[in-house]
């Protein structure tokens, strides 16, 4: 994971979707979709939480996260991102196809983040010089770019 590249996005993001914001919030709040359990996650949420800090981002401090967990049960991700939406959080996180999936079609509007593949071929952007729409993140098809 390079959450040093994925951290500005995610900053970049939280900035944006709170200076939209008619109404704000004391604390910005991130949705973190994941289709693990948190055990198997441990890891990604370590490196989540000190990406952030790196940024000046501190859990319970100057942001809120909001976790959501699918325990392996992919079929749970709509209704979990869809909880996510009705929270009314600033930002969606996501690391793996199916939970990125789940937030696009969840909402349209709040800024998701996501660590992925390719997101041409799966689907979430037109692009990846102008993905359009509300998803931004880090792919790591660098290697299949490279001879390019």
């Amino acid at each position: 994971m390079r959450r040093r590249e994925l951290m500005p996005l995610l900053g970049g993001a939280l900035t944006a979707a709170r200076s939209l914001r008619a109404q704000q919030k004391a604390m910005p709040v991130i949705g973190f979709l994941n289709g693990r359990s948190p055990g198997e996650a441990a890891s990604i949420v370590a490196a989540f939480r000190q990406g952030l800090s790196e940024t000046g981002w501190v859990e319970g401090q100057s942001v809120a996260i909001e976790y959501r967990w699918a325990e392996g049960h992919f079929d749970r991700l709509p209704a979990l991102a869809a909880d996510l939406v009705d929270q009314k959080i600033d930002v969606i996180t996501t690391a793996a196809l199916p939970p990125t999936r789940a937030a696009k079609n969840a909402t349209s509007t709040i800024p998701i983040v996501f660590l992925g593949t390719d997101p041409v071929r799966d689907g979430l952007v037109a692009s990846l010089a102008r993905p359009g729409g509300n998803l931004t993140g880090f792919s790591n098809i660098n290697v299949d770019l490279m001879p390019k």
